[in-house]
């Protein structure tokens, strides 16, 4: 409903600034300049979804042979003592550990398909112990915030489409999206914390979530001392050696588990072509529709008086020219992309604005439409706070992206 109303107000807003340009400032190429816009931006989101479909079809094909591998329950084992305390409503060893850690670590991996079932069992699992059927409970809260906050090992859409877009690297965006995905994960997990009393100062939850803080930080404060030239260097040798050594990883477990990895990789193919098939009609929409945005001049409007006023604080402006796909991300995962794209074709997709996009894009997850999903599923109509939680980690994750994203690329 929300991007349905953001859909029409592109277009009703472009019409009524073009009416204004022609009748009071004589631009007879407004309605032109508009029109046209619909028909290239229509030809682009079409050409980057025909493209994604070579890189979906492999890395979907990947991420089976890695489920299949039992990557999901190397997790399990890894996370459990953590969840469990996080999750304190939950009697321990209940048999909705199961699901809910595998979606966890589905997502982790950007195994969507099999994140979302596997969500959807857990809110199940967890509303049969809910006493108010109506009434959102702390543990679905959290959870729920948790997979807004969008903790992502390999943020692979993104890169994917960055490649498609002819970026010199595309996975140069890797370790600042997984830093500042890490960042908003926390700002939502302390957040929930605070409203539902959880002691994060528990022994447990200080060797995970303290140990990870710490060497992220000491990562952060050994980055800031190098040049951004480094930097830039480090982060594009360090995140092609991760992500070719995931994939070797996933095939030698699948070997152990003496899983045919061929044929994994077959079954997971064919989903990813199908998925990239379907992002077509939804890229599209939004592409036009922001087309036409921009092309009246609302967008630059809005995002000129964004940048007046941050200003007027001293503060460097260049990343306000992102900012769109910031204010899209909570909304609509399908109108942020679109934002992103739109960024990178105005800008450059190796521009500042551009990678600051594309971070952004990876930091966190579309918490209206998770909200909707996961508690719509089993009928909840009070989500409380679970919203307000969302939006909050959404913001620490955006904030966190423009931090990173300065030290890493400006």
């Amino acid at each position: 409903m929300v991007l349905n109303y953001i859909w029409i107000s592109f277009f009703l807003i472009a019409f009524m600034i073009g009416l204004v340009r022609l009748i009071f400032w004589g631009d007879v190429e407004i309605f032109p300049n508009l029109f046209n816009a619909t028909m290239d931006m229509a030809k682009l989101g079409f050409e980057i979804s025909l493209g994604l479909t070579g890189a979906m079809t492999l890395w979907l094909g990947i991420m089976k042979i890695g489920e299949n591998g039992g990557i999901v329950s190397i997790f399990y084992r890894l996370t459990g003592p953590l969840l469990r305390k996080i999750f304190p409503d939950i009697p321990a060893n209940h048999k909705l550990f199961g699901p809910l850690i595998m979606n966890v670590s589905a997502n982790m991996l950007g195994l969507d398909n099999a994140a979302t079932p596997m969500g959807i069992k857990a809110m199940e699992g967890m509303q049969e112990l809910n006493k108010n059927e109506d009434r959102a409970s702390n543990a679905q809260i959290m959870f729920l915030v948790l997979n807004t906050s969008g903790l992502t090992i390999l943020p692979i859409n993104v890169m994917v489409i960055r490649a498609q877009m002819g970026a010199a690297d595309p996975s140069d965006i890797f370790i600042p999206i997984l830093l500042a995905t890490f960042f908003s994960t926390l700002a939502g997990l302390i957040i929930v914390s605070i409203y539902q009393r959880i002691n994060l100062l528990n022994r447990t939850v200080l060797l995970y979530v303290g140990s990870l803080t710490a060497l992220i930080v000491l990562l952060i404060g050994y980055l800031n001392t190098l040049p951004q030239e480094k930097i830039a260097a480090i982060s594009s040798v360090t995140s092609n050696l991760i992500l070719f050594s995931v994939i070797i990883a996933f095939i030698i477990l699948a070997v152990i588990k003496k899983v045919n990895v061929y044929e994994s990789f077959i079954e997971g193919a064919k989903e990813g072509f199908t998925i990239a098939i379907k992002i077509i009609p939804f890229l599209v929409a939004m592409l036009v529709a922001i087309g036409v945005f921009r092309t009246c001049g609302a967008l630059d409007y809005l995002v000129d008086g964004v940048r007046y006023l941050v200003s007027l604080t001293g503060i460097n402006t260049e990343f306000v020219d992102s900012l769109p796909t910031a204010f899209v991300r909570p909304l609509s995962g399908s109108g942020s992309r679109g934002m992103m794209v739109e960024t990178m074709n105005t800008f450059g997709v190796d521009s500042f604005a551009g990678r600051l996009s594309s971070v952004m894009q990876g930091t966190t997850e579309t918490t209206l439409y998770v909200v909707a999903v996961y508690f719509g599923s089993i009928g909840i109509r009070n989500t409380r706070y679970a919203i307000t939680c969302g939006l909050f980690a959404d913001l620490a994750g955006i904030v966190a992206a423009i931090f990173l994203s300065y030290l890493f690329f400006h």
